[in-house]
């Protein structure tokens, strides 16, 4: 598929991109390229081809949500940067 200069430069605009004179023929063969591409996979046979949703049979896999006590907070809190009154101190976000 030809791709002519004004169609590059009107994608450009669209774009707002600001590509140089010099630069245009590369933007075209590359995006001949692409389109080049899209066309073979458009005309790709795929009538004797099983429906697929996934790649795999994998399913999710949850577990129950359980509150475990954590006993050593002191353990927890040896690498914290900054701490008070047994938390972590983080700096305010707003």
């Amino acid at each position: 598929m030809e791709i002519s200069k004004e169609e590059i430069l009107r994608i450009a605009n669209l774009a707002d991109l600001e590509i140089e004179d010099s630069e245009i023929e590369e933007y075209a063969l590359n995006l001949e390229d692409i389109l080049n591409f899209a066309n073979i996979v458009n005309n790709a046979p795929v009538e004797d081809l099983e429906i697929t949703i996934g790649a795999n049979q994998k399913k999710n896999i949850f577990r129950k949500d359980e509150i475990n006590i954590f006993e050593d907070n002191e353990a927890l809190l040896q690498n914290a940067p900054s701490k008070e009154l047994n938390m972590f101190k983080i700096p305010k976000v707003l």
